[in-house]
């Protein structure tokens, strides 16, 4: 049985991530299809808890951050993996 997930996110913040990152947030929704490694960022206090998530989508490995509202996944940005986080993912990933 497979999760069906709800997502949203704002249309300008998604073209301003296609412009900066060349990833758009209905490819980076696709990493929720598969394994992914999360974490809750902690880097600061942004009034909500967000959550880091290393993924496949197409091939490519992304990060993406998002926090839950309501009943849906809201991203909020999403890129490539830089080289050290798609080790990680490809070693944690490797040993379930």
């Amino acid at each position: 049985m497979s999760v069906q997930w709800r997502f949203s996110w704002d249309p300008r913040k998604n073209q301003i991530n296609i412009v900066k990152h060349h990833v758009s947030f209905s490819k980076a929704a696709k990493i929720f299809d598969g394994p992914r490694l999360e974490k809750e960022d902690t880097r600061r206090d942004y009034g909500e808890k967000r959550m880091l998530a290393l993924g496949r989508s197409e091939g490519r490995i992304l990060r993406v951050v998002y926090t839950r509202r309501s009943s849906s996944i809201r991203i909020i940005s999403a890129r490539k993996a830089n080289t050290h986080e798609r080790a990680e993912y490809i070693r944690r990933i490797q040993s379930f």
